[in-house]
């Protein structure tokens, strides 16, 4: 048998990353690059010459023309923060190479910080994922199926309308070969016409042709300007139906993830962003080496989130 490219790929390994990245210094010079890759930039006036005031975790950039102070934290996802950046740069680099996912328990035991410290670490980065791949549209021909978090309650109603269950559309788009290249997985209020009408405007471009397994309210894709491909499943078995091969492969993939890593989490509250900490990867596992470094690109980026926050965003989402 062939082997896969892509999955045989080397990664970053964890020796490569200490040379590059074991070191205070070292990562505040990629941070330096992933914020300014054309040299400082003031965040209150955009100019470039300044010069540095302190020293060490005090160290800050003041702007030669409007003299504002900005440390190499402010406004990135680090801001704030107590902790050293190589623990910041380990928990990203553990949480990007790992390919079945890493749960916030192993996260603490990796780096030695208490389980609140992991777990917010874990939702921050996570947030930074989601926050980059939702600028991104599918085109093109995409696979769309409509699937649920979690399981019924005893005593509970059951199938869709358990009120345990969180709805979530799982969409991925292929090559002119049939071969998956992106994915989406957001989660729904329910399986509504308005609810795909909303989540198509902002996920797909206008053009695309979506196959579905015909549920109705997936028609709703239309008003995003989008063709609609509905496909009657009937009583025939995910096997047997090779126009959703990549779409169930994905999920049946997401469903050991979370089986395997994360034994129990609130789906409600967080599944927005374990969803996007997994589509996240899949979207660039082309290259595995490149991962780490887009997501340090990306958290740099990502606005300041306190735990308060975090935890509303996470309420807000679902």
């Amino acid at each position: 048998m062939a082997m896969n490219r892509i999955q045989f790929q080397p990664g970053l390994s964890l020796p490569q990353f200490m040379r590059s990245f074991g070191t205070e210094a070292h990562c505040e010079e990629a941070l330096k690059m992933a914020r300014w890759p054309q040299g400082f930039a003031c965040p209150r006036c955009g100019g470039s010459a300044h010069y540095v005031v302190g020293h060490g975790a005090r160290k800050l950039f003041q702007c030669h023309a409007c003299r504002h102070q900005a440390s190499l934290t402010a406004g990135t996802l680090f801001a704030n923060t107590k902790l050293p950046l190589t623990t910041w740069f380990l928990a990203i680099y553990l949480i990007s190479q790992a390919k079945t996912g890493l749960s916030s328990l192993a996260l603490m035991r990796q780096l030695g910080v208490s389980y609140p410290t992991a777990w917010l670490m874990h939702q921050k980065i996570s947030l930074a994922m989601a926050e980059r791949d939702g600028l991104h549209r599918l085109e093109g021909s995409v696979q769309l199926d409509d699937a649920y978090l979690g399981g019924e309650r005893t005593g509970g109603k059951a199938g869709r309308g358990s009120e345990n269950k969180v709805p979530f559309v799982a969409a991925v788009s292929l090559n002119e070969q049939g071969r998956p290249l992106y994915l989406k997985l957001t989660p729904l209020v329910g399986f509504t016409s308005h609810a795909i009408s909303q989540w198509a405007k902002a996920h797909l471009s206008p053009g695309t042709v979506v196959t579905s397994d015909g549920l109705g309210c997936f028609a709703a894709v239309t008003d995003a300007g989008c063709v609609h491909m509905p496909v009657v499943v009937g009583s025939r078995k995910p096997r047997e139906l090779p126009e959703f091969t990549w779409v169930n492969t994905i999920l049946g993939n997401l469903k050991t993830t979370l089986s395997g890593a994360l034994h129990a989490f609130n789906f409600r509250k967080y599944a927005a962003s374990y969803l996007a900490a997994f589509a996240y990867r899949f979207n660039r596992r082309f290259d595995l080496p490149g991962l780490f470094a887009r997501l340090i690109v990306d958290a740099s980026r990502c606005k300041p989130r306190t735990e308060r926050a975090v935890r509303g965003n996470a309420e807000h989402d679902c």
